[in-house]
Order: C-alpha cells, then structure tokens, then sequence
C-alpha cells in the first residue's frame, strides 16, 4: 500500500526471523507496489510538465522523478544494512574516518580496549582533541531523540548504555594519561546507524549522536583541546600502549 511501512513490525506472518530475512522478505513483498508509485509520479510529472511547457521537457522531468525516487529507495534500503546484518556499523565508519579525519593529520585506533570497560571501537587523537567513538545500529523506524537532556530511543531512556560509554570514555583517559604522564580528556560520541533521528547532531546524557558523517563533521568544528602535531603522536602513542588490542597488552604482545 502507498505510504505503509515496508516494516509492519506487529505483523505476525512475519515474527521470530532474524531483521536480514524479514527485511528481505517485506522488500520483495514490496516491490511491485514501488514500481506502481513510480510509474504513477513518472506519468504524472509527464503530463504535467508536458501541458505546461512540452514533451521534451516533460520526458526530461519524468526521468528525473524517476532517478530521484530509486536514489531514495537505494538509500533506504542502504542505511539499513548493519541493522539488518546484525552488525553496529564499526566498519562504515571505519572507512569515513580513513577518508577524512586520517587525511587531516588525525590517528584512529580501531577495536581498543578498556581495561575493565570492554572494547572502544574507534578512538580519535587529532589537533582538537581525543574522541572516543562507539557505534550503534537502530530499527530504521526506531525514533531517536532527546528530552530533559536525555537519550530516548521509541520513548525509552538508555541509562544503560549511555553509562557504560561515558564510564568507558572516562577508563580510558585515565589510562592514557597514567602513561602519558599528562592529563587527557576523552570524548565519548555515538555513530548512529539507521533509526530516525529527530534532529542531527543533538548531545543528550553528555554525549553527542549523529550518523557518521555528520559526526565526523562535528567533531571537526567543536574542538576540546589544541594538540600539536607532537603532541597528537605523543598521545597516540600512549594510548596504543593503554589500550590494547583484544585485552592483550603490548608487552605482553611482544
């Protein structure tokens, strides 16, 4: 039907698969009404602009509204890969951030650990500062927003999850700064894989959510610290030796 939800989330033919079959499963289902949509907005727009101006400029138009509406259907479809897969988007901001940040004389750390606070999927040392990044994957019809200062996600707080990062962010500028034997303060900041965001980028409990991009772009223009080029090394150095890899420390590596 025009306008539902390719979702239906309380359907029950369609409960207990795993997000990647029913997904695939309600696309297909949906497939034949999308291409009813866009013929009917292809032949709309032909008419319209063909009575307004002319047939060629009614054909260009079609093809344009044609072209528009399956770059919007890829990107639906694209922006709910990791939830779909059952990942948290670690890779796809993995891959942003080798495209923008490491060009710009910023070290990404990939897959860190905090001692005691589990794994760091990104840490971020560049001129302005030291960002933790975590990433988390979303329904795509989740809404996520912000209240009171609050995260909520489909109206719910997330003290859990929030507290675990924020605990995790600060783990991890302690034991950077114990082996830097100077104070580092550590960001936390969440990539936002698929849900509906209210607004982009908002803070809420402390910690700012945005898709990645977005968040990259902010953590450009909002820095909280002025960090030389020594001393972004200095600090990645430190934090390559604070944070190991798969708990394994680098002396005990070696």
């Amino acid at each position: 039907m025009f306008g539902s939800s390719i979702y239906l989330r309380d359907r029950v033919a369609f409960t207990g698969g795993s997000p990647q079959a029913v997904y695939e499963e309600l696309w297909q289902r949906g497939r034949k009404g999308r291409l009813r949509t866009r013929a009917f907005l292809a032949a709309a727009t032909l008419l319209l602009c063909g009575l307004l101006v002319n047939a060629v400029f009614g054909v260009i138009m079609a093809l344009l509204v044609t072209a528009a509406d399956v770059f919007v259907h890829w990107r639906v479809y694209h922006s709910s890969r990791s939830w779909r897969l059952g990942l948290r988007g670690e890779e796809r901001t993995n891959r942003m951030l080798r495209c923008t940040l490491e060009r710009r004389g910023h070290r990404v750390l990939h897959a860190r650990t905090v001692p005691g606070h589990g794994a760091a999927d990104e840490l971020v040392i560049g001129p302005g500062g030291v960002w933790l990044v975590h990433n988390e994957a979303w329904n795509p019809e989740s809404e996520i927003s912000h209240h009171g200062g609050k995260l909520f996600i489909d109206g719910r707080t997330q003290s859990k999850l929030v507290g675990a990062l924020t605990a995790r962010a600060e783990a991890a500028a302690e034991a950077i700064s114990g082996v830097a034997e100077v104070p580092v303060t550590v960001t936390p900041v969440l990539a936002v894989h698929g849900g509906r965001l209210v607004r982009t980028p908002f803070a809420a409990d402390g910690i700012v959510f945005a898709p990645p991009l977005k968040l990259i772009r902010w953590m450009r223009r909002n820095p909280t610290a002025d960090l030389s080029p020594e001393e972004v090394e200095a600090v990645a150095r430190a934090a390559v030796h604070a944070l190991p890899i798969g708990g394994r420390s680098l002396s005990a590596a070696a």
